[in-house]
């Protein structure tokens, strides 16, 4: 596939997702079974507008079968899916209409809140309607009304299933097939936003009124380590604090109680609510400023200014006798910022460093902490 988009200055190349190869496949087995005739390629409409022209791999015409794959192409995306093949197989069938099944290495979906409901196939709705609308394609160009069963495969998809988040979301036995536009865009924030929104949808579905947030790895060791909850307890938002919090929202939760290394959460004092670096740093101005607040001399908030970390500046204030003062303010300050972003939903907010340890909460953080523990 070669079609571009600019990120940061570079030029990368697109992709398309499992949901486009099991359509295509799909549709070019359907054509081999109801002409007789080879595929060698197949076209393929995706839903963001892009065409795509791809090579049939493993063809196997049966008397009462078709089948055949399409490889994964990512792009410049790193994803583990890349090169697998997605095979499709199709038969005739006495059902009306075109019904869909996954078979090997596809999940099964055992928990509620996902796409699909519990027990189906994890096959999501767009590459479901893909499948179905290119299939229905086939079958009036050569005049055919009856019924067709599709069972989608991938021979490397409970392997690679284990390198994913399906384990954890309770997808079982395989990969997922995916895709809202049927495109692969490179190092897509908007991928791992919908992994966030599916997985509190999921816990929310599952009973839970209380939920713990946590940005990446610091965070769950600490939970592990200080908290005494298991890891996976926290769904883990990376740098998206705010949509977190928003997605906390939609789905009803009563609280949300956020675990994150002061080097991400001090920025919160400024109301950034995505914590990437791309976004500004102003971790060192927050400090000095609320530093400089509490009486400290020009020349260390000078010094303030120009520390590389958190942990340095804290060593700062420790020398000047007013680290704890700052980390009460700085706890007072995280809290009212929460509280403007979260409305009726209740927040609060525990900080740590790797070098301190536990430093401040915001106000209610311990009675957030106590109903996820009763949870």
């Amino acid at each position: 596939m070669e079609e571009y988009l600019v990120k940061d200055g570079k030029r990368l190349r697109l992709g398309y997702t499992t949901g486009s190869c099991a359509a295509a496949a799909a549709k070019a087995a359907a054509w081999m079974l109801l002409t007789g005739r080879r595929k060698e390629s197949i076209r393929l409409q995706t839903p963001k507008g892009i065409e795509l022209n791809l090579k049939v791999l493993d063809i196997q015409m049966l008397a009462d079968e078709a089948r055949c794959a399409i490889q994964k192409d990512s792009g410049d995306d790193p994803d583990v899916t890349r090169g697998t093949l997605i095979f499709a197989a199709v038969r005739k069938s006495a059902t009306p209409g075109v019904t869909i099944d996954g078979g090997e290495g596809v999940g099964r979906v055992t928990k509620p809140g996902l796409d699909q409901p519990v027990g189906e196939v994890a096959i999501n709705s767009v590459p479901r309607k893909m499948i179905e609308e290119n299939v229905r394609e086939v079958c009036m160009l050569v005049g055919y009304d009856g019924g067709i069963d599709v069972t989608i495969s991938a021979p490397e998809g409970e392997a690679l299933a284990k390198k994913t988040f399906n384990p954890r979301l309770g997808i079982e036995g395989g990969i997922s097939i995916l895709g809202t536009t049927g495109i692969v865009e490179p190092m897509s924030e908007q991928a791992l936003l919908d992994t966030i929104h599916v997985e509190l949808r999921q816990r929310r579905e599952n009973g839970a009124d209380y939920i713990l947030l946590a940005p990446g790895n610091y965070g769950a060791d600490y939970i592990r380590d200080f908290i005494g909850l298991d890891p996976k307890t926290a769904v883990l938002t990376s740098n998206f604090i705010g949509d977190s919090l928003e997605f906390c929202k939609e789905f009803g939760f009563h609280g949300a109680l956020l675990i994150g290394h002061i080097g991400k959460f001090v920025k919160l004092a400024g109301g950034m609510w995505n914590t990437h670096s791309k976004f500004g740093d102003c971790r060192m101005e927050i400090i000095a400023s609320h530093s400089a607040a509490l009486g400290l001399r020009a020349e260390r908030t000078e010094e303030i200014l120009h520390c590389a970390t958190c942990d340095d500046a804290l060593r700062i204030l420790d020398e000047e006798g007013l680290k704890d003062a700052f980390l009460v303010r700085l706890g007072q300050r995280i809290g009212t910022m929460l509280g403007y972003k979260s409305g009726e939903l209740q927040s609060g907010a525990i900080l740590f460093s790797k070098e301190y340890g536990f430093l401040c909460e915001t106000e209610g953080a311990e009675e957030l902490l106590e109903q996820i523990r009763e949870g």
